[in-house]
C-alpha cells in the first residue's frame, strides 16, 4: 500500500493528540482516556521501584506500566505516540494478511484503510488507550499461524492472553484449525477454492461435526502450539508473581472472571447485577459466574462450526464474546473492528447491504446512548428503559451475526 496513506492516517492522529493536548489545558471534560491516567500513575511507582497495583483500578499486565515508564522521564504524551504508532502497525497488518490471503492489491487496500481511516479507532488510540496493541498482537498471531509458524504464532497468542483475557475465545478455534490435514490449510490459508469444492464442502458438512470430534487428538501442530504458548504465558505470569504477589494474579486475570459491574453499560446483564449488588439481595456470587453460559454455548458452536475460517470464526468469537458479556463498552468494541477488515471481502453482500448492518449497529447504540444520558447527567430514574435498550443492542448484534454467516462465501482471488 502507497506509503501516502499510512502518512495521511498517521497526520489525523497526532492532530487528534494536539487537540486532546489543548482540550485538556483548557475544558473541564478532558480528552484524555482515564486509563491513561491509570497507566501513567502505575508506571510511576514502577520507577520508584514499587509495584504497578499500588495505583487503584490498575488491573493491566505490569509489562503496560514498564513500557509506559518513559511517561513519567521523558513526555506524558509518550505512551499515546506508542499507541498510535501501534495503531498504524494494525493498519499495515491487516493490509499484508488480506495480501498473503491472496485477494487483489484494490481489496487489501480499501479493507485496511477501514481501519486506518476509522474515526473510532483513531480517537481511541490518540486518547491513550492500549487497545490498538492487543489488536497488533492478535492480528500477528492469525497472521502467523494462517502462515504455518506454528511456534511464533504461539508466542503472540500467548502475549496478547496476557495483555488481555479476551483472546481465550480464540483457543478452541485454533485448536480445531490445527488439526486439519496440511493441504486443506493451504487451502483455507489461500483461498484456493472453487464451486466444485465449495459444493462438496457443503455436503460434506453433515458429518463433519462426526469428523472434528474424531481428530481432537493430539498432534504435532497441536503439542508445539500449546507448549510454547504455555511456556511463554507460564513465564509471565510466573516472573510477575514472584515480583508482585497474588495482588498481579487478581488484577490481571481473577479480576475480570469475577467482575460485577453495576454501573450501565450496553450488556443486557447490567440491570440483573444492579439489583442484586447489594449484600440484602442474597444472591451468591455464582450468579456472576452463570452468566457466562450463553456466552460459553455460542462460542462452543462458533468454533466447531467455522474454526476452517480462522479470520471469519476469530471476528464472530469476539463479537459475540462482547455482546453477551456482563460488561459491555465501546471500548470493547474495538476487539473486533479489528478483524472486521479481513471478513469484508468474502462477504456476498452489496455495498448498501454492508452500510445496513452498520447503520443497524450505530442505531442500536444510539438507543441506548439517549436514556442513558437522561441516567448520567439529568438524574432521571431510567435504568428499565436503558435495559430495553440493551435488549435492543443485543438483538440488533445477534441479526448481524446471522447475516453475516449466512454472506460469508470465501472465494478463489486473483491478484
Amino acid at each position: 500500500m502507497d506509503n501516502k496513506w499510512y502518512t495521511l492516517s498517521a497526520f489525523v492522529r497526532v492532530g487528534f493528540l494536539l487537540y486532546g493536548i489543548w482540550q485538556d489545558a483548557t475544558m473541564r471534560v478532558k480528552f484524555t482516556d482515564v486509563d491513561y491516567y491509570v497507566f501513567t500513575d502505575a508506571a510511576q511507582f514502577v520507577t520508584e521501584g514499587q509495584s504497578p497495583f499500588l495505583r487503584s483500578t490498575y488491573r493491566y499486565t505490569p509489562l503496560l506500566a514498564w513500557i509506559l515508564t518513559p511517561n513519567i522521564w521523558v513526555s506524558n504524551v509518550f505512551g499515546k505516540l506508542v499507541f498510535i504508532a501501534f495503531d498504524l502497525l494494525v493498519g499495515h497488518l491487516l493490509y499484508q494478511i488480506l495480501h498473503n490471503l491472496g485477494h487483489s492489491k484494490s481489496t487489501c487496500q480499501y479493507s485496511a484503510l477501514m481501519w486506518l481511516f476509522n474515526p473510532l479507532c483513531a480517537t481511541v488510540s490518540s486518547r491513550g488507550n492500549a487497545e490498538s496493541v492487543i489488536a497488533w498482537l492478535v492480528l500477528m498471531a492469525l497472521s502467523l499461524l494462517l502462515q504455518g509458524r506454528i511456534a511464533a504464532s504461539a508466542v503472540f497468542y500467548a502475549l496478547s492472553v496476557h495483555f488481555k483475557i479476551y483472546p481465550v475465545t480464540f483457543a478452541l478455534p485454533i485448536y480445531l484449525y490445527l488439526g486439519m490435514p496440511s493441504e486443506e490449510m493451504s487451502r483455507s490459508s489461500h483461498k484456493a477454492r472453487d464451486a466444485g469444492s465449495q459444493h462438496n464442502e457443503k455436503i460434506s458438512s453433515r458429518s463433519n461435526i462426526l469428523q472434528v470430534l474424531l481428530s481432537l487428538g493430539p498432534n504435532k501442530k497441536r503439542v508445539v502450539f500449546i507448549s510454547t504458548a504455555a511456556a511463554v504465558l507460564g513465564f509471565l505470569t510466573a516472573i510477575f508473581y514472584w515480583m508482585y504477589g497474588w495482588q498481579f494474579l487478581f488484577e490481571t486475570y481473577l479480576y475480570h472472571v469475577v467482575r460485577g459491574d453495576i454501573r450501565h453499560n450496553f450488556s443486557p446483564y447490567f440491570y440483573l447485577l444492579y439489583l442484586t449488588s447489594s449484600p440484602e439481595s442474597g444472591v451468591p456470587l455464582c450468579l456472576r459466574l452463570l452468566v457466562f453460559l450463553p456466552q460459553a454455548f455460542l462460542l462452543l458452536a462458533l468454533s466447531f462450526k467455522l474454526y476452517r475460517h480462522p479470520g471469519l470464526c476469530w471476528f464472530l468469537s469476539v463479537f459475540v464474546f462482547v455482546a453477551f458479556n456482563k460488561v459491555c463498552t465501546s471500548q470493547y468494541f474495538l476487539w473486533y473492528l479489528s478483524l472486521v477488515p479481513l471478513v469484508i471481502p468474502d462477504l456476498n453482500m452489496k455495498l448498501s447491504g454492508m452500510i445496513q448492518l452498520v447503520l443497524l449497529w450505530l442505531a442500536g447504540q444510539a438507543a441506548w446512548l439517549f436514556p442513558a444520558y437522561l441516567l448520567e447527567f439529568q438524574g432521571q430514574n431510567t435504568f428499565l428503559l436503558l435495559w430495553l435498550a440493551s435488549l435492543l443492542f443485543l438483538a440488533a448484534n445477534t441479526f448481524i451475526v446471522h447475516r453475516i454467516i449466512t454472506r460469508y462465501h470465501p472465494v478463489k482471488q486473483k491478484r
